[in-house]
């Protein structure tokens, strides 16, 4: 398995350094995905998506949460510690598996693919949260099996917060309410 992670890597990561605005584009994308996943998240609380929000809030914290807990039993060298490839972006040498940016941002999208309302976004957010996984493994800081694991991770998390949904929703409801009682003392 070992092996076919490391071809799969070398393959992905071989269009490094090729082309600058490619580059470029991969690190930004590598980077920026999760801010632009936190300004979505505000976007649907500030557009009555309020529950949507925070069970996505849930997902998330469920998932990266998971991903420290992994990181507790199990250490996976990143790629540029293996001396594989090449990395455009320096990273710290701790454990890979699974990729943090991508268990975040799958967890919001999984999670917003469960409702209604939210089911369009949810499949432009999971393309672009794929995209960031990808473009992860392309700047040379995670493995493909990174990206898998942090897929199984937030279809994990999300299953998890579905299966509290009705229980959260008590939590839900004093947040909310919570907000509003800011929003109405600062009205007088």
């Amino acid at each position: 398995m070992n092996t076919l992670n490391q071809k799969l890597f070398l393959y992905i990561n071989s269009f490094a350094e090729k082309n600058h605005f490619m580059d470029l584009t991969m690190i930004i994308i590598a980077q920026i995905t999760p801010y632009l996943f936190i300004f979505l998240l505000f976007y649907l609380w500030f557009s009555k998506r309020k529950n949507e929000a925070l069970y996505a809030g849930y997902a998330t914290t469920l998932g990266v949460f998971i991903n420290q807990i992994i990181g507790l039993f199990y250490f996976h060298p990143r790629p540029f510690m293996d001396h594989l490839g090449t990395t455009l972006l320096s990273h710290k040498a701790d454990s890979s598996f699974p990729s943090d940016h991508t268990t975040f941002t799958l967890s919001i999208a999984f999670m917003l693919l469960t409702f209604k309302p939210t089911r369009i976004i949810g499949i432009i957010t999971t393309f672009l949260a794929l995209w960031c996984g990808i473009a992860r493994v392309y700047i040379g800081v995670h493995y493909p099996f990174d990206i898998l694991g942090s897929v199984v991770v937030s279809i994990l998390a999300v299953i998890v917060i579905m299966i509290f949904k009705n229980k959260l929703i008590v939590l839900n409801n004093f947040v909310i309410s919570i907000w509003q009682k800011i929003l109405s003392s600062q009205a007088l």
